[in-house]
């Protein structure tokens, strides 16, 4: 099992990065959340891991936080809820209100996220609610506090946003219409999908 890694960032492309730990990269599945506490390309990051073997792919998830692998361990227990699911659940909203959704029989926010019907919804009250009854918040980053990103163009950041979407389990048409509807030009790709990803579950 590999629970930890240290390393530089090599690359950064949601919801998937690069870390060079002593040589070589490993490649890293993470949640929005987590993208959003990256630093720049180049400078060093600890993050918690989760690895999944599966017969065709051996698979990292990495998190920012123990806190927020925890809640991505537990999601795993769900029926139904496999690795892709909970990386876009862990993406589309954030943890603690996640656990708010759960602890107060939210299923109205919940079926919200792409992947979540009803029939699941209920099942990660049901099979999640005790469990997430001690969580600990993860500390949280408003939109002001993101790191700054390099600015690549303001073309290319749409893009990657509408692709990092796309990713996450949303249309095409869908990403490329709430990316167009929030983007001013001035927002990294990060601060995009997170502010897209708020329009979409509100």
């Amino acid at each position: 099992m590999i629970g930890q890694l240290k390393g530089i960032l090599l690359e950064k492309q949601p919801p998937q990065l690069i870390l060079d730990v002593n040589g070589v990269g490993y490649e890293i599945d993470a949640s929005m959340n987590t993208f959003y506490h990256l630093p720049e390309v180049g400078q060093a990051i600890t993050l918690f891991t989760h690895f999944v073997v599966r017969e065709d792919a051996h698979l990292l998830y990495g998190f920012h936080a123990k806190e927020e692998r925890a809640l991505f361990r537990t999601l795993l227990k769900v029926n139904g809820v496999g690795p892709k699911l909970a990386l876009t659940i862990l993406s589309s909203i954030d943890p603690t209100e996640f656990v708010r959704c759960v602890v107060n029989n939210d299923t109205a926010s919940l079926v919200r996220l792409p992947g979540v019907g009803k029939k699941t919804a209920e099942r990660l009250i049901i099979e999640m609610r005790d469990k997430v009854a001690n969580w600990q918040p993860v500390e949280s980053m408003s939109v002001n506090e993101l790191p700054n990103s390099s600015r690549v163009s303001r073309n290319q950041d749409s893009q990657d946003a509408v692709s990092a979407l796309i990713a996450l389990g949303y249309k095409p048409q869908e990403a490329s219409r709430v990316v167009s509807k929030v983007d001013d030009g001035s927002l990294s790709s990060e601060e995009i999908i997170r502010r897209s990803l708020r329009e979409m579950v509100s």
